[in-house]
């Protein structure tokens, strides 16, 4: 979550109490119940505008895989696609778009998540077409085969032919040893390659299934109509009798740090550090998620001041962490500047990391860190498509779907000795994964 900030000082500076009184006056209502066949259903109504989200979040992301067949999850993003049973493969996408709407699915380690942004009349179409989504689905050769050559597309785009594309699974590799999270999303080409279509179908029987799913709309829908239509469409989707697999893998410390050195279709040399994080919701998190935003929020952040402006060692840094469910990775990172030597980049970093365990902020830093989060809270759900997919994301994560309206206090209750104890115990060099990226040698 990045934001300008120089567009929002003069505002903010003008509430000085204003935090919490601010999210209080975005408080969102909705409404949550569960199907029999243990289906999450979140409802929000916004009548502002005559569109609505319709949206379903899987709780299956990369880290639910079979270590022999990695990519699945990802794979089937794309596969769920194609059609169903009462969908001719390829019309998917144009029911939505002949309706004037827009649809689409993203995967992470923890979760899936589909979505439709519609007008609002086509609300019982959006959930018909996830109704067939989850009950009815064409997972089948033809399917599959046509979806393994866009996901081999979607790596070499991506990744494979990307400048540094492959840093953060060469990064997470080395990070883990015994957890999921090990392995990319995208997976591997070989597994799926390896697949056959019952591999295919029981991952779509394990995960597809009402009681590992939220169902969340938010926008301009009437209560009573949008209830009577889900039970309609989803109340008779049987649900899995079976446990839905859940790894319970706990990593063991790094214990060292970990230096490994690619070369890559680069011109400029690139650094790229991961250090092992808490997971999101805990305390600790929010103290990382805080030090990552003061370290790289914006061309006024610490390593963009010190790499880029002020030493010139750099073209571009940066710091993000990952909010995952499991314990996760902050990534910091710096292309270098044309003829800078790639250690004194590495040391230029580290160095600002440190100057935060030893150094407390100031109290206009600190208060310029507090509105760029309250910012970027209030503006992550300033849209139905925001909302529907932060309740979801609260329900499956937290299993507290109005953190969507009091997470922010965990954010502002921060202080800044939390950010500094942060620092030392999580950004610490025997906690972190060193890679350099370097132009591959010039052959004749």
């Amino acid at each position: 979550m990045s934001l300008n900030t120089k567009k929002y000082v003069l505002i903010f500076s003008l509430f000085v109490f204003g935090h919490v009184v601010q999210a209080q006056l975005n408080k969102i209502d909705f409404q949550e119940f569960t199907l029999d066949n243990g289906l999450d259903v979140i409802l929000y109504q916004d009548k502002s505008t005559p569109i609505v989200a319709v949206s379903v979040m899987y709780h299956v992301g990369s880290k639910n895989e079979n270590p022999e067949r990695t990519g699945f999850a990802h794979f089937f993003e794309h596969l769920l696609f194609e059609g169903s049973d009462n969908i001719e493969r390829g019309q998917y996408d144009k029911y939505v778009e002949s309706s004037g709407g827009t649809l689409n699915a993203n995967t992470t380690m923890d979760r899936t998540y589909y979505f439709e942004i519609l007008p609002s009349n086509q609300l019982e179409m959006g959930l018909w077409l996830e109704s067939e989504r989850m009950m009815h689905a064409k997972v089948e050769n033809v399917g599959i085969e046509t979806q393994r050559q866009v996901v081999k597309e979607e790596r070499r785009m991506r990744i494979d032919n990307r400048p540094y594309g492959t840093f953060l699974e060469q990064i997470v590799k080395r990070a883990y040893k015994d957890h999921p999270y090990r392995w990319p999303v995208i997976g591997s080409m070989e597994h799926l390659d390896a697949a056959v279509e019952s591999d295919y179908k029981n991952f779509y029987k394990d995960f597809y299934v009402p009681n590992n799913a939220i169902l969340s709309i938010a926008g301009d829908i009437d209560y009573d109509q949008a209830k009577a239509w889900i039970q309609k469409y989803f109340g008779n989707i049987p649900m899995k009798k079976t446990p839905i697999f859940r790894p319970n893998i706990v990593e063991s410390p790094l214990n060292g740090e970990v230096r490994d050195t690619v070369y890559d279709n680069v011109q400029l040399p690139g650094i790229f550090m991961g250090y092992r994080i808490p997971a999101g919701g805990t305390k600790d998190y929010y103290a990382v998620y805080m030090l990552s935003n003061l370290l790289s929020n914006g061309e006024s952040s610490r390593l963009y001041k010190a790499l880029v402006d002020e030493k010139q060692l750099a073209v571009n840094v940066g710091n993000f962490s990952m909010d995952t469910e499991d314990p996760g990775i902050s990534i910091a990172y710096a292309i270098c500047a044309v003829g800078a030597d790639i250690m004194d980049v590495e040391n230029a970093v580290t160095a600002e990391i440190d100057k935060v365990k030893t150094e407390p902020l100031s109290d206009d830093e600190f208060q310029k860190l507090r509105n760029q989060i309250e910012n970027d809270f209030v503006s992550s759900n300033s849209r139905v498509a925001g909302i529907a997919e932060s309740l979801a994301n609260y329900k499956m994560y937290y299993g507290d779907a109005n953190l969507i309206n009091t997470e922010l206090e965990r954010y502002l209750a921060v202080t800044k000795e939390d950010i500094m104890s942060a620092a030392q115990k999580y950004f610490a060099r025997d906690n972190r994964v060193v890679m350099h990226y370097l132009p591959k040698p010039v052959t004749p």
